[in-house]
């Protein structure tokens, strides 16, 4: 008889490209998991990896096996999800993973509203939250690494989700160019990218969501941003819009009381906006701990207004 946790090994292997990596995700050692995997070899009578250089492949009967082992773990998911689950009492341990500025202004407030509900703040969730880009967070979820997902869509750069998971929206956030209280467009109710030309800039890291946004407010007119400092915590761009050194596009959601001297003018012609939701995996639409966060992700939500 094959055994789960010589599928869900083969499955680990074959989403994460090596047994090291299969490892590292799941929280054993490689000697573990190729243990696993030739335990799995043993039951099945095949072979399901071979050597490629200093990693490994599947065959073709292990990438059999992987599909057929995605869906059994799937099916498994759901049951314990659903009909194994309490639906009066959420509990057991919930991974959730989401872009830095929704910890604050939605986790945040979310876990607030967790504690408040129990009564004595033993809710029976354990939730346990990573801080991470939407890409990256939308293939945890796939993968099985988190549970539920914060993410974010920007109208400018779209975010692909996996046809195993659900996307459901939350709220819409809007970016604004944060200026020096000195600077010439300061007074302005509203800028345009035009306007915006041959400022500079500080941004997220290249190839990050928000620094390809940025990257398109000027697609338009043929021209870059020019970009002069690169950090991923929008604080640090609040300080250099203070010192008078840079500007910044900074969303509304999780951004800080802006000090004296930094004042928030919103663009136009695009305007800067991104849809916030949630993903989670198919199997998991009926968990009663899913639907539970949800829900108070979506009372968070509806409070920013």
């Amino acid at each position: 008889m094959i055994e789960i946790a010589a599928l869900r090994a083969l499955v680990a292997v074959e989403q994460h490209g090596s047994v090291i990596a299969a490892a590292d995700i799941m929280g054993f050692s490689p000697s573990a998991v190729s243990q696993q995997i030739k335990k799995l070899e043993k039951q099945s009578g095949v072979a399901v990896l071979e050597r490629h250089g200093r990693g490994v492949l599947l065959t073709d009967r292990g990438m059999a096996l992987a599909e057929y082992g995605r869906r059994i773990l799937g099916e498994l998911e759901e049951l314990q999800a659903t009909l194994l689950a309490d639906p009066a009492r959420p509990s057991g341990v919930l991974r959730l993973v989401a872009f830095s500025t929704a910890c604050r202004g939605l986790v945040g407030p979310m876990l607030g509203k967790l504690g408040r509900v129990s009564g004595d703040g033993d809710s029976g969730l354990d939730i346990r939250v990573l801080a991470e880009d939407p890409r990256e967070a939308v293939q945890r979820v796939a993968s099985g690494e988190a549970d539920l997902g914060v993410v974010h869509n920007w109208n400018s750069v779209p975010l692909l989700i996996p046809g195993n998971m659900i996307h459901e929206k939350l709220c819409t956030d809007t970016a604004d160019v944060l200026l020096n209280s000195a600077h010439p467009l300061a007074g302005r109710s509203a800028v345009e990218a035009s306007d915006l030309l041959g400022e500079s800039w500080i941004s997220t890291p290249s190839n990050a969501i928000c620094n390809e946004a940025l990257l398109a407010i000027f697609a338009g007119l043929g021209q870059v941003p020019d970009i002069r400092m690169y950090d991923p915590d929008f604080s640090t761009h609040i300080a250099m819009v203070q010192q008078g050194v840079a500007v910044a596009l900074v969303p509304r959601l999780g951004r800080p009381e802006l000090p004296c001297g930094v004042v928030a003018v919103p663009v136009r012609n695009p305007s800067q906006q991104r849809e916030v939701g949630i993903v989670y995996r198919k199997t998991m639409r009926s968990s009663p701990s899913i639907r539970h966060v949800v829900g108070l992700l979506r009372e968070a939500a509806a409070e920013l207004n």
